[in-house]
């Protein structure tokens, strides 16, 4: 299937805090970017993947969508997966688009925890909970806190995750927070849960965010001029909660990254730059590990020195990420990989012909890995 479909249309919303929005309109206004980014009529449109709203899930919640669209899907509904979902439904509708089920896919994601409810975020996890283990930032930071005694990983190694992401974003017009960030202001900023500081967790926001899925040889037909192609993807999964976990410090992303490179026919030497989940700082370093770009335990070290930055071996999180442009879980990584491979991205590398993406769901539960390339 490499290079069989593509991503022919991108659109989002604005981010941050905006007030009465549903997350059925943002939905609306992010698709109708994507159908016009892409160029082709909504009428075109037979599948219709949506991301499940976190802060608010409700019944039947993808016909609604498709409905207030405006469109009667071939294929429809609400897939969840966590922030691992968007990708995964790129690959399931790279795959039925392949077997004939469909033609062309819109995958869309919108939710408002900002300005609606955040008892998504704030929930227990686990049995645990009751022990005082409360909240998502307590399980990465047991994680964090694992892989610094195992590999020597500092909070400065963090903090490079969190430098990048905000030097990168102060030249994004959309991204949420805009404002420097240093090694120095990362660690004297407040814990939130030790190992992990205020700048070391993701954005809390509203927005809404859509692409559309196509195969390559109808964007060829149809006079898609920005169609970029989907070159590889994965899945991995992990059935534990965090506490019961054999080990902390290796992911599913391992089996979603082999099964996308293998697809690809690629190998971490053949990636130009990279956008990472970075729902908190050390969920990137250890997905750099799990994909091969480092060896397990040298993340830190393979981060320090600006390496991650615009210029560095490995240009990271380009638009922001999580933690600066927006904290919507995932799709927003999609998006500033195809702006990448088109040449259009704000903090652009020199001729990135190949970005590899990555979701991830729950507490290092789902992964999902998209590489996509114009070679």
């Amino acid at each position: 299937m490499r290079g069989k479909t593509v991503i022919a249309g991108i659109g989002h919303t604005e981010y941050g805090k905006l007030p009465g929005r549903s997350t059925i309109s943002l939905n609306v206004e992010a698709t109708r970017k994507a159908i016009a980014d892409a160029g082709i009529d909504k009428r075109d449109i037979d599948a219709v993947f949506v991301k499940y709203p976190t802060s608010g899930y409700r019944m039947m919640y993808g016909q609604t969508v498709a409905e207030a669209l405006g469109l009667q899907p071939r294929i429809g509904g609400v897939w969840d997966q966590g922030g691992a979902t968007n990708i995964s439904m790129i690959s399931y509708a790279a795959m039925a688009i392949e077997h004939g089920q469909c033609e062309v896919a819109l995958v869309t994601i919108a939710d408002n925890p900002r300005t609606g409810t955040r008892q998504a975020y704030e929930r227990g996890w686990g049995d645990d909970a009751v022990y005082g283990w409360f909240g998502t930032p307590a399980g990465y930071a047991m994680i964090a806190r694992r892989h610094m005694e195992e590999f020597g990983t500092t909070p400065g190694d963090l903090g490079e995750i969190a430098v990048a992401a905000r030097t990168h974003a102060l030249t994004n017009p959309h991204a949420q927070l805009r404002r420097p960030l240093s090694l120095d202001d990362h660690a004297a900023a407040p814990a939130v849960v030790d190992p992990l500081g205020r700048d070391d967790c993701c954005l809390i926001s509203d927005g809404g965010a859509a692409v559309v899925v196509m195969s390559a040889e109808r964007a060829a037909r149809c006079g898609v001029t920005d169609a970029v192609p989907i070159l590889g993807f994965g899945q991995g999964q992990t059935s534990w909660d965090v506490a019961q976990r054999p080990v902390l410090t290796t992911t599913a992303a391992t089996i979603s990254a082999a099964t996308a490179f293998e697809m690809a026919g690629m190998a971490p030497a053949d990636i130009d730059c990279a956008q990472l989940y970075d729902c908190f700082t050390i969920a990137p370093i250890m997905t750099l590990e799990d994909y091969g770009f480092c060896a397990k335990g040298a993340g830190g070290k393979f981060v320090r020195d600006g390496a991650v930055r615009l210029g560095g071996a490995l240009p990271l999180n380009t638009s922001g990420g999580l933690l600066a442009e927006t904290g919507i879980p995932g799709m927003q990584l999609v998006i500033e990989g195809v702006r990448q491979i088109r040449g259009t991205s704000t903090a652009q590398v020199p001729d990135a012909n190949t970005c590899i993406v990555s979701n991830q769901g729950g507490i290092m539960t789902t992964h999902s890995t998209l590489i996509l390339g114009d070679r």
